[in-house]
């Protein structure tokens, strides 16, 4: 009986055939895979071909409406990912296409539209070297969007901002944290219900992911024009290494991934999650989450894998565990959402509060190297879980599989407090 509700509380919406030979569609770091607004919810996708597809639907039907653009991707390359995101008055902003080139962009030509406009610049600066472009909305509607300006290891935050009432980009910050021509920051950033934007990020020292290392928090209360320290203490900008607060501190060679989740309570307290190894070398690495207690960090870890991996090199990794999805509902339950080998390949849900955790499939086949990204929108407002669920292949490095298309769909849970563990 038990898991005959279960059943009914998921459901699950076909949109169309996308690529798979990699991870390129389901990358965590896509900010956003999915986004709704007005009742509506959007998604983009690369189709077998490399073109982009847009698809909308209305959140109570299971139909999807696509769209094939003129757009297309460099698919063999999996940081090359889609974002998009609806601003406050329903026009759809897309960028795609991104390793150390430049800049693609384009909006929707009305509102709650699939044909999109041609290309153009935002600003015209730090344009011609960007990587991992997301999006973030804010609260009245304007727009945020992040990238990094240069190369893994030489790469700098850009910010711009985008002003619903002009229709127009303005760039804040060029270089927000600062890799000194040494490092770059792999970051991860939420809007929480008061529009303030929290930032975290690990520090990589060159290429190789084993380099990775800390974690340092920052939070503007200003749309991202200043921003502070979690204990209100105003930075100098741009923030470096040697000027940076940091959640917890974690030393290279530990596992320590980047470019995971960070989210907020309902009181905007902040929660990050990633996984590392608690000791170097010689623990199971584990899930991890980081959050603010008054003036202090704290950190707390299901502690459920018991298998070993190393995490080291370049390119896009073939790990055998997701990096994390998290959200926190009103009573402080932590939900963790990814995918494991350990578990049999499928999208895992790890939940619970301190040192009481359960764990349950939310799906039930193997999902290959897929990574969540889920409709952080319909999350605010109904606190309901959409993810962007597609079985994709990601060969080590770079690397492309035989296998080069599978079903995308969106994996949808209303009551997410019912889901029972296994």
């Amino acid at each position: 009986m038990a898991q005959d509700h279960q059943n009914d509380l998921i459901k699950i919406s076909t949109i169309g055939e996308g690529w798979a030979g990699n991870s390129v569609n389901t990358v965590i770091f896509r900010r956003n895979a999915l986004d709704s607004k007005d009742g509506l919810q959007f998604a983009a996708y690369y189709d077998p071909d490399g073109k982009v597809v847009l698809a909308k639907r209305n959140l109570d039907e299971k139909v999807w409406q696509t769209e094939t653009t003129a757009f297309t991707g460099n698919v063999k390359d999996a940081h090359n990912a889609i974002s998009i995101v609806l601003d406050g008055d329903g026009f759809l902003h897309m960028s795609w296409d991104h390793h150390d080139n430049q800049l693609n962009y384009a909006r929707s030509i009305e509102p709650y539209g699939l044909e999109m406009g041609d290309m153009e610049s935002l600003t015209g600066s730090e344009e011609s070297h960007v990587t991992y472009p997301e999006f973030h909305r804010l609260p009245d509607g304007d727009l945020i969007m992040m990238y990094r300006s240069g190369g893994s290891g030489r790469g700098n935050l850009v910010i711009n901002h985008y002003d619903l009432t002009t229709q127009s980009w303005r760039q804040i910050h060029r270089n927000l944290i600062d890799g000194e021509a040494e490092r770059s920051a792999y970051w991860q950033a939420c809007i929480d219900g008061k529009g303030y934007i929290h930032l975290s990020w690990v520090w990589r020292e060159s290429w190789d992911v084993e380099t990775n290392h800390d974690m340092a928090y920052a939070i503007s209360k200003d749309k991202g024009h200043t921003w502070e320290n979690h204990l209100g203490e105003k930075y100098a900008l741009p923030i470096k290494q040697n000027t940076a607060t940091y959640a917890w501190r974690i030393p290279q060679n530990s596992n320590l991934i980047n470019q995971t989740a960070i989210t907020t309570d309902k009181k905007g307290k902040p929660y990050i999650a990633t996984y590392w190894m608690d000791s170097v070398g010689n623990q199971v690495t584990q899930l991890q989450v980081i959050y603010q207690r008054g003036k202090a960090w704290k950190k707390v870890s299901p502690n459920h894998r018991s298998q070993f991996f190393d995490l080291a090199g370049g390119g896009t990794k073939r790990i055998p565990i997701s990096r994390p999805q998290l959200l926190v509902d009103h009573k402080g339950v932590m939900y963790l959402i990814y995918r494991d080998e350990e578990f049999g390949g499928k999208v895992l849900l790890v939940y619970g509060k301190s040192k009481r955790w359960k764990m349950t499939a939310l799906s039930s086949e193997d999902v290959g190297q897929w990574e969540p990204t889920l409709d952080i929108s319909r999350w605010k407002d109904e606190k309901e879980l959409h993810l962007f669920v597609q079985k994709v292949t990601q060969i080590d490095g770079e690397g492309l599989a035989d296998h080069k298309s599978s079903p995308v769909t969106v994996l949808q849970i209303k009551h997410l407090n019912q889901i029972k563990s296994n």
